[in-house]
């Protein structure tokens, strides 16, 4: 089968799952995009290596990416390469002394792991057209509004305290300046508290596109 190259081109809330996030895989050579829901832990450990952060000791994929190093281990690709009942399944093509290994991963890892080799994200027709969403008009490929998964796998969007607390805390950040959000950047990432510098970071960002 023929492999279709993507990139990672959003990462943020999901918009259907309150406590999970959605990493958004983009079309290389075309506008669909392909949504996965993935955990907190999981968001983060793609943020760090995505946003260039630099945590005060190695989290388990950095931990994983320096074995790999040291033991001349190559990371050529992040292959997803099936979805079954609504879970996407992957594999690392990797190769040591000109020998290829395949290895299966969860594709939450195998995301976190090519973001830190910088190495291609490959999947196929099949999957796009059972869980791909195509843009209706042309949006920042870096950071474009996020896709809503397929039908099948919609849920109720937050309600109630859950959503005003994502408002309070969105508002809180909008009335720093940007070296207040800077001093906050650094202290949040002092406490190892990736989910909420990634959120800093992006208002830090938004800040420098106006």
């Amino acid at each position: 089968m023929k492999k279709i190259p993507m990139d990672i081109v959003a990462l943020s809330h999901s918009v259907t799952q309150s406590h999970n996030y959605a990493v958004v895989l983009g079309e290389k050579h075309g506008r669909r995009r392909l949504p996965i829901i993935i955990g907190a832990f999981e968001a983060q450990a793609i943020a760090v290596a995505w946003e260039r952060m630099a945590p005060n000791r190695p989290l388990t994929h950095d931990l994983f990416k320096s074995m790999m190093d040291t033991f001349k281990v190559d990371l050529r690709e992040v292959v997803i390469n099936n979805l079954l009942d609504g879970v996407f399944y992957a594999q690392l093509i990797c190769y040591r002394d000109n020998i290829r290994y395949e290895i299966d991963s969860r594709t939450s890892d195998a995301l976190a792991m090519a973001v830190r080799f910088q190495c291609p994200i490959y999947t196929y027709e099949f999957i796009l057209e059972a869980a791909g969403v195509v843009l209706e008009e042309q949006e920042d490929e870096r950071r474009p509004q996020p896709a809503a998964p397929s039908p099948s796998r919609r849920e109720k969007e937050p309600q109630g305290k859950e959503k005003d607390k994502e408002k309070d805390k969105e508002g809180g950040l909008n009335t720093l300046s940007i070296d207040d959000l800077n001093k906050k950047l650094e202290d949040v990432l002092s406490k190892e508290d990736y989910k909420q510098a990634a959120q800093i970071r992006d208002e830090i960002n938004r800040r420098k596109t106006r």
